[in-house]
C-alpha cells in the first residue's frame, strides 16, 4: 500500500509537469479572438465583465497581472499562464481520480500485486496524457478564459469525493463533504460546470452509505437531480435580478 502511494504521487507530480511544460511551452503570447479580451482586460482592472460575470476568476487573474514583466505588454501573457496552470492542476487531480477508481476495483482486500499497482498507474497515466493533449482541452489551456480554471474546480471537486468515499468509515471524513461544498460555492464564482458534478457524487454517497436497490438508487439520483436543478436555479435567478438592476 506504502508503494502504491509514494508511486501515485509520484507519478502524478510526473504528469503534472509535463502537462505544464506543454502548456506553458505552446502558451498564446497574446489576447485570443473571442471573449478572451474581455476577460484579460476586466481582470487586469477588475471592472464588470458580461453576466452571469466571473468575479473569483477576475480576482485570480489580477492577481497575476501584478507579475506582468514589462507592464500591459504582458498582461495577456500572465492571465494565460493562470489557465496553464490551472489546467496541469486538473490534469494532476485527473490522474489521481482515475487511480482512486482503480484502487477501488482491483485492491478490494487489500492486496497491492505489483502487477494491479503497475496496471492502475498506468491506466491514470495514459487516461491523464490523452486529456492532456486533447484538442478542445489543450485549445482552452493555452489562452485567458474561464473554461480552465472551472475545469480546474471540476477535477478537485470530484476528486475530493473519492477521498471521503475512501475514509467515509473514519470520524473525521466529512471533512471532505463540507471542502467539496466550499469548492462549488467558489466555482460558482468562475463558471457553473462543476455543479454538474453533483448527481455523480451523490451516487457515490449513495452507493457508500447505503445498501444497493433499485429503487434507492433511483431515488438517489432523483435527489441529486434535485440539488443540480435548485443550485442552478437559485444562481440564475439571483443573476436575473443583478441584470435587472444593473
Amino acid at each position: 500500500m506504502n508503494q502504491f502511494k509514494k508511486l501515485n504521487n509520484i507519478i502524478g507530480w510526473s504528469v503534472f509537469l509535463i502537462a505544464s511544460f506543454v502548456y506553458l511551452y505552446t502558451i498564446e503570447q497574446t489576447v485570443s479572438f473571442w471573449d478572451c479580451g474581455e476577460y484579460i482586460a476586466t481582470a487586469y482592472k477588475l471592472q464588470v465583465g458580461h453576466p452571469p460575470g466571473a468575479p473569483l476568476f477576475q480576482l485570480f487573474g489580477r492577481i497575476f497581472t501584478l507579475f506582468a514583466a514589462q507592464g500591459t505588454s504582458e498582461v495577456a501573457v500572465a492571465i494565460n499562464i493562470l489557465s496553464a496552470l490551472c489546467s496541469s492542476f486538473s490534469i494532476l487531480f485527473l490522474f489521481w481520480t482515475i487511480t482512486a477508481f482503480g484502487r477501488k476495483m482491483f485492491f478490494k482486500d487489500n492486496n497491492y500485486e505489483i502487477g494491479k499497482i503497475y496496471a492502475v498507474l498506468g491506466s491514470g497515466l495514459v487516461g491523464a496524457l490523452a486529456y492532456t493533449f486533447s484538442d478542445s482541452f489543450w485549445f482552452s489551456a493555452v489562452e485567458g478564459e474561464v473554461y480552465a480554471m472551472s475545469s480546474f474546480f471540476t477535477a478537485i471537486t470530484f476528486w475530493c469525493i473519492m477521498k471521503w468515499e475512501q475514509e467515509a468509515d473514519q470520524p473525521n471524513s466529512s471533512r471532505w463533504l463540507v471542502l467539496i461544498a466550499y469548492l462549488i460555492g467558489l466555482s460558482v464564482g468562475v463558471h457553473l460546470l462543476s455543479l454538474l458534478t453533483i448527481p455523480a457524487m451523490g451516487m457515490i454517497y449513495y452507493y457508500k452509505k447505503y445498501e444497493y436497490t433499485k429503487s434507492g438508487a433511483i431515488k438517489a439520483f432523483i435527489i441529486s437531480m434535485i440539488l443540480l436543478g435548485s443550485c442552478s436555479g437559485s444562481y440564475y435567478s439571483r443573476c436575473c435580478k443583478f441584470n435587472f438592476y444593473f
